[in-house]
């Protein structure tokens, strides 16, 4: 049943010493987090450094009952659990290797939205940074008025990337270093509560978990992960936004960073990160969208002329049926998953469709038939 995988992943989340990456493993080798709880005796020869003692700690009642209580204030509070195996869960950050195996969410944003950013930078931005923020994402919704923006809600260039999605129209995710029983900080109260209408607020961390400094780290590689791009608007040589930067490039991710004038402290990282390219230097959002080739999605490249009657085999028809049930595109793993077909055949098939002109690929490894 649903509430009972449900229920037992959140188990596995609060398993001492065990993590996401082990949970993942896990799950690989137990099929559901169902039988990896029940059956926890059976997995501990099969699987190495899963210990008697994590099997014990599965059967402790106290944190079933933990998991129980989460389950019961989120569906009071109208939080959506979302694990590894749901649709809803974010595509994009599931291909990472470190990917939380369940998720908080709050809000009406698509998760898989076909194209998502990430905007981070300095909690000491300056009006070169603010501005920059409320101009790129005033240009980026002329350009790409579907994107989702996606940030730390933390004080700085996060709050005002937030500020500016809202202004402009565009849906807005905030990844906390906390439970959704509290906001912080406190201040962006008002914003946060405008963003579930808007946007959302999205978190690994259950209720009661308090937004220690630990915790921040961690948050980044969700905001890395979430997004097809990471933008560094502002950022002295240390700090928090260079690290989301680096796990983004870790992931494949593409990374920019705004430059800044020679000797300003809040530009030396983002100059630095152009410097030893780890990120392209970008200036606009038309500049952007470009890089990403986002303004060419509405274009029939003229190089390939779409047939009117292609002939496909029955393996391209299957993908072109999935691609069918979602207009705004797919990703390759969710592809995988549902065709039950190998990724590396997967991708000559998603070659020879391309040649066809019946798909276009996207960035973040999203792939949807041309209209």
């Amino acid at each position: 049943m649903k509430d009972e995988e449900l229920l037992y992943t959140l188990v596995l989340t609060r398993t001492p010493g065990l993590g996401p990456v082990g949970a993942r493993n896990l799950l690989s080798v137990a099929g559901s987090a169902t039988e990896a709880v029940l059956h926890a005796g059976e997995l501990t020869g099969e699987i190495h450094g899963l210990s008697t003692k994590l099997a014990e700690a599965w059967s402790r009642p106290d944190i079933l009952r933990l998991c129980e209580a989460e389950l019961q204030f989120a569906e009071k509070n109208g939080i959506r659990c979302l694990i590894f195996s749901d649709e809803a869960y974010p595509s994009r950050l599931r291909e990472c290797p470190d990917a939380p195996i369940a998720l908080f969410y709050k809000g009406n944003a698509n998760l898989n939205e076909l194209r998502v950013i990430s905007m981070v930078g300095t909690r000491n931005a300056t009006d070169y940074g603010k501005r920059l923020c409320a101009d790129f994402l005033r240009d980026l919704k002329k350009l790409v008025p579907d994107a989702l923006i996606v940030s730390g809600l933390a004080y700085g260039v996060d709050i005002h990337a937030h500020r500016a999605a809202l202004d402009n129209g565009l849906p807005t995710v905030g990844v906390l270093a906390h439970g959704l029983d509290r906001i912080y900080p406190a201040v962006h109260r008002s914003t946060a509560v405008e963003m579930l209408s808007h946007g959302g607020l999205l978190t690994e961390f259950p209720s009661g978990t308090n937004p220690d400094r630990q915790n921040f780290v961690k948050r980044n590689r969700i905001v890395a992960g979430v997004s097809d791009a990471t933008i560094v608007v502002e950022s002295a040589l240390k700090g928090g936004s260079l690290i989301t930067a680096d796990i983004a490039g870790s992931y494949h991710r593409d990374c920019f960073a705004v430059p800044g004038r020679v000797g300003d402290m809040y530009s030396a990282g983002c100059n630095e990160l152009i410097r030893q390219n780890k990120a392209m230097l970008v200036q606009n959002a038309e500049e952007f969208v470009k890089a990403m080739c986002w303004d060419v999605d509405n274009k029939v490249p003229k190089a390939i002329q779409r047939q009117l009657f292609p002939d496909l085999s029955p393996e391209e028809e299957q993908i072109v049926s999935l691609l069918r049930k979602q207009p705004e595109g797919q990703q390759v793993n969710t592809l995988v998953v549902e065709s039950n077909i190998a990724v590396n055949r997967l991708t000559g098939i998603l070659f020879e469709l391309e040649m066809k002109g019946v798909i276009r690929a996207l960035a973040g490894g999203m792939y949807r038939l041309i209209p």
